[in-house]
């Protein structure tokens, strides 16, 4: 996984430098940790840029469908007014995407006013921020023309096929613009201070800033060399939009130097992580249906010759080897992603849970007559519902002596989806009053079956409940993925607003160029020094392994875009990765009896050698159909907490003899 440290660090020529404060812009980070890394940087002289990402899918359809931002203003606020500060201090720019969360116009809007607010603050008066926003929304009217010409698929196998309805009951619909705008704004816009990015790829800004730095155009992309540029900026792009999520153990924030071949290193800027070449590798599996080819606005990122090489200093790695293949070099059109929900109803619950064994030993059978009888006292009622329970702690029993090895306590949520508020109360209203008093077999308890009242609520209106309603690609006729400068431009569908905020004297910012002015490192107490291992030792494990999670690092599970779920096992010993692979204990029939989906089911599933890891990807399932994060009944709107059954998977005989053999 590793080669010699650091042989060739003297044949490079650093490009420009990256730092990522953290992963998602609103979610705090240490200026600690950045500043001094800043220092450092634009002190070489080598252009330097703050880049960040600010939006996700992960919590839900509900912000698209409502317009609500991701996180509440005072997150954006706090965190904006430290970048600007060291906008300010250190003359470098800072880029960011997907804006509010989902990247919508109106959320650009929010960001410039947020900006324009911190810029008039007192003592902020010699701010002068020349700043971008640029707009990533499509019209319905031009997604509903592509519809009709066979130009829109669903962006993976689990997405169903989009429809006119789909299209009108949406809101707004953004797209995943590629780093095409961002260049072309900074082209336009060569004194910028910030830029303000609609919804887009998230390696997106990042591409777009090592690009515009090396001159580099999409035509360059036809020959190998410059698959391997762009590969190089798209792969570290994918890798610092997470901030140091790639280090071990994961933190903050991350800075990475990139070359003028596409090579780049990448360090985590907490002192008590580093990143390793597995670490590193690794987080391309991170959220992605496969690790070897990641698509993206306009083609794909082939990681499957990338090499990963641990240098001197134990904390950081160099990558080179990624190439991306530009789909219109091949007669494919430049695709984008849209993203649009929209609202299906609304809902309404009560919880509270139940002790007696007998109930919980016939709870299924209980919880179905609570919904006839929720059936019952609706027959008449105006409006569509349905009804459904999530249950905790089903299967598990007691320790305590008076009852071990009895049932223990299952908690419910009763969850109703009805056509108005109204409706959803009165549904739930039935049902919480049937798992009170309904009888059941055998009943001692005739008191009440069910512990309810939590915070004093008999039941809680949830609102607006959202669905994911396109999650499409769609193909653009050449030179539509572009930024329209003028407002008047014909065919670029993004368009850009430039504003000066701020009543001081713009200080250009370096944006690409050597400045004379630029601060040096100042003089600071010196960090603690951590030694850090080499990297690629096997793990000195001597026990004998009884399941899946006794031989993993990282066993994980993630949500890779709304409809599906992607799940990772990855492993520090090569020995140990080895005979997992070759033993095929993690074949496709036995994954899907863990994961309880049919093996035709199957999005993709495989290793990556370069990660020592596994990886299989599924659609996300309610009812035996697909369904999208967030919605009704959903309980894991993030998908973190389906691994528990690989990692509990039980080992083989044979494979446990297998591992008496080599490790004794």
């Amino acid at each position: 996984m590793s080669s010699e440290n650091g042989n060739c660090q003297n044949e490079l020529a650093p490009l420009c430098h990256i730092i990522t404060p953290v992963g998602m812009l609103g979610y705090g980070f240490l200026e600690e940790h950045v500043t001094p890394a800043l220092e450092k940087l634009v002190g070489t002289n080598v252009p330097t840029a703050l880049i960040l990402d600010s939006g996700s899918t992960d919590s839900g359809p509900s912000k698209l469908a409502l317009g609500e931002s991701l996180l509440p203003r005072p997150s954006y606020v706090r965190d904006l007014t430290k970048l600007l500060k060291l906008v300010d201090k250190f003359h470098v720019p800072l880029i960011f995407s997907s804006a509010g969360g989902d990247g919508s116009d109106d959320h650009v809007r929010d960001m410039l006013g947020v900006i324009e607010e911190i810029a008039g603050k007192k003592g902020n008066e010699h701010y002068q921020l020349k700043t971008i926003g640029i707009f990533s929304e499509v019209k319905k009217s031009l997604i509903l023309d592509r519809l009709r010409t066979g130009s829109i698929t669903g962006c993976g196998s689990a997405v169903p096929a989009l429809t006119e309805e789909d299209i009108e009951s949406s809101p707004r619909v953004a797209s995943q613009m590629g780093p095409e705008p961002f260049v072309d704004a900074m082209k336009a816009n060569p004194d910028f201070n910030v830029i303000v990015g609609g919804r887009a790829y998230d390696p997106a800004p990042y591409v777009a800033y090592a690009a515009y730095i090396a001159e580099a155009q999409p035509k360059d992309a036809a020959s190998l060399e410059g698959q391997k540029l762009w590969g190089g900026f798209t792969h570290m792009g994918k890798i610092m939009e997470c901030g140091a999520s790639c280090a071990t153990p994961k933190s903050w924030s991350a800075q990475a130097t990139i070359y003028q071949d596409g090579t780049f290193d990448v360090t985590p800027l907490a002192p008590e992580s580093r990143c390793t070449p597995v670490s590193v590798a690794a987080h391309t599996l991170y959220e992605k249906s496969r690790p070897d080819l990641l698509y993206g606005p306009g083609g794909y990122l082939d990681l499957t010759t990338a090499k990963y090489e641990q240098l001197k200093d134990g904390r950081t790695v160099r990558v080179r080897g990624g190439t991306f293949k530009f789909s219109r070099d091949v007669g494919i059109p430049y695709q984008v992603k849209l993203e649009a929900a929209c609202v299906v109803g609304h809902r309404t619950m009560y919880m509270g849970s139940i002790r007696d064994p007998i109930l919980i030993g016939q709870i299924d059978a209980f919880l179905e007559h609570v919904k006839w009888y929720a059936r019952e006292q609706h027959e008449e009622a105006e409006g569509t519902w349905e009804l459904d329970f999530h249950l905790y702690g089903k299967d598990q029993v007691s320790a305590l002596p008076a009852s071990a090895g009895q049932p223990s306590e299952i908690f419910i949520i009763g969850e109703a989806l009805a056509s108005t508020q109204a409706l959803a109360t009165s549904v739930i209203s039935a049902a919480r009053v049937a798992t009170i008093h309904a009888s059941y077999p055998n009943q001692k308890a005739g008191a009440g079956n069910f512990a309810y009242g939590i915070g004093g609520k008999m039941q809680v209106e949830m609102g607006p409940c959202s669905r994911f309603s396109i999650y499409h690609l769609m193909a653009l006729n050449e030179g539509e993925e572009k930024l329209r400068i003028q407002p008047d431009d014909e065919g670029p569908l993004f368009y850009q607003t430039v504003i000066t905020f701020g009543k001081g004297q713009q200080v250009p910012s370096t944006n690409g160029f050597s400045s004379a002015d630029s601060p040096l490192p100042s003089k600071r107490k010196t960090r603690e020094e951590h030694v850090y291992p080499e990297n690629g030792k096997p793990t000195n494990q001597t026990n004998m392994p009884m399941t899946l999670g006794d031989l993993a690092r990282i066993i994980r599970s993630k949500n890779a875009g709304p409809f599906e779920l992607t799940f990772d096992v990855i492993f520090d010993a090569e020995d140990v990765y080895r005979m997992v692979k070759e033993s095929d204990i993690l074949n496709k029939g036995a994954v899907a009896r863990l994961l309880n989906v049919q093996e035709k089911d199957i999005i993709w599933i495989g290793f990556f050698d370069q990660a020592m890891g596994f990886k299989a990807t599924i659609p996300r399932m309610r009812n035996g159909r697909t369904e999208p994060n967030g919605g009704f009944m959903e309980n894991d709107v993030h998908g973190s907490q389906n691994y528990i059954e690989l990692m509990n998977m039980k080992l083989p005989e044979s494979f446990l003899q297998r591992w008496i053999q080599v490790r004794g």
